[in-house]
C-alpha cells in the first residue's frame, strides 16, 4: 500500500511567543533536532516519501526543506484569515492512504512505521479534566463520539491517518462544508465530528505521555528540553535580558496578550510580571 503524508505547519503558534514572533515553532529545535525534520525523517524512514508540506506563516522560512529532504511546499494564503480547514482544502486531492500530521510534534519513537489499514487518530489520557477533544469509544477501540471538554478520558493528540476509503467519503463532505464560510473558523476535525455518523469508524492510536509531546509555550518546551532554560536562542528574550540585567532563566510564564499589537506578550522577572511590546518593556 503506497503511503503519503501531509504536514500542517501554515499557523502562527500565538501562543508560543516570543519564539513564534522570530520563526514559526516547526522549526524551533528540540534537543538537537528540528521539530519538522524530526518528523519528516521519520516518515521517509517508514518508507513514506510523498510528503506535502502546507506553509503560510513565514514561508519563506520553510523552503530549504524542499531542497534537503525533497518535500512539496503548498501555500495557504488564507491562513491568518482562517483556521486549519483553509489548509486542508488546498491539499484536498491529496487525500488518499494519507497521514495528516502537524510540525510543531515531536515523537520519542517513530510511530509511522506501524502498517495502518483502517483509519485511525493518535490519542492521549487526561487524567482528570481537560479542555480537550474528548473521545468515547466501543470495545473495538473505535471513536463512537467526540466531545469537547471531559475528564479522565482519551483526547485527541498527534496525528491522524485517513485509509482510502475513508479520503473519498470525507472529501465529499469536506468540499461542501467548505464552501460555507461561516465554517472556515473551525478545525478539519470539527468537520469529521460533525459528520463522524456518515463516515467509515475511525480507531484510537493510544499513545503513553513519553511517546508524543506537544508544546503550547516556551515554559512548556523548557521542561522537555531544559538547554531552553539558559538559552532560548530567542533574540527578543536576550534583549530583554540586557534591559533587565536578568540571566536568560530568570524569565518565565511567557504568555500572549490577547488583543495585543505587533509583537507584544507578558513574562515574569522573578515575581514580577512585564510586558514587552515591540521593543518596550513595562511592568504589569
Amino acid at each position: 500500500m503506497k503511503r503519503n503524508a501531509i504536514i500542517i505547519a501554515a499557523g502562527t503558534s500565538s501562543r508560543f511567543v516570543p519564539l513564534s514572533f522570530e520563526k514559526p515553532k516547526g522549526l524551533v529545535e528540540v534537543k538537537g533536532e528540528v521539530l519538522i525534520e524530526r518528523q519528516i525523517r521519520q516518515l521517509q524512514e517508514a518508507g513514506i516519501t510523498d510528503i506535502c508540506i502546507v506553509v503560510g506563516y513565514m514561508a519563506e522560512q520553510f523552503a530549504y526543506l524542499k531542497e534537503r529532504y525533497g518535500v512539496q511546499m503548498v501555500l495557504n494564503e488564507d491562513y491568518a484569515k482562517y483556521n486549519n480547514v483553509s489548509s486542508v482544502i488546498r491539499v484536498l486531492d491529496k487525500l488518499d492512504n494519507t497521514y495528516i500530521c502537524c510540525s510543531d510534534q515531536y515523537y520519542a519513537h517513530n510511530p509511522f512505521l506501524e502498517q495502518l489499514e483502517e483509519s485511525a487518530y493518535a490519542a492521549l489520557y487526561a487524567d482528570g479534566k481537560t479542555n480537550e477533544y474528548c473521545l468515547r469509544l466501543n470495545d473495538k477501540n473505535q471513536i463512537q463520539d467526540v466531545a469537547v471538554g471531559g475528564a479522565d478520558a482519551w483526547y485527541m493528540a498527534g496525528y491522524a491517518y485517513f485509509n482510502s476509503e475513508f479520503s473519498k467519503q470525507y472529501k465529499e463532505i469536506f468540499a461542501k462544508e467548505y464552501a460555507d464560510e461561516d465554517k472556515r473558523q473551525i478545525y478539519w476535525e470539527d468537520v469529521y465530528i460533525e459528520h463522524l455518523r456518515e463516515l467509515p469508524l475511525m480507531r484510537s492510536i493510544k499513545m503513553a505521555d513519553d511517546e508524543l509531546y506537544e508544546f503550547d509555550s516556551l515554559d512548556e518546551l523548557r521542561l522537555f528540553d531544559k538547554t531552553y532554560l539558559t538559552d532560548t536562542r530567542s533574540t527578543i528574550v536576550k534583549q530583554i535580558c540586557q534591559q533587565l540585567q536578568c540571566q536568560e532563566e530568570e524569565l518565565h510564564t511567557f504568555r500572549k496578550v490577547v488583543n495585543g499589537e505587533g509583537q507584544t506578550f507578558a513574562f515574569m522577572h522573578k515575581d514580577v510580571k512585564y510586558q514587552y511590546k515591540n521593543g518596550e518593556i513595562t511592568k504589569c
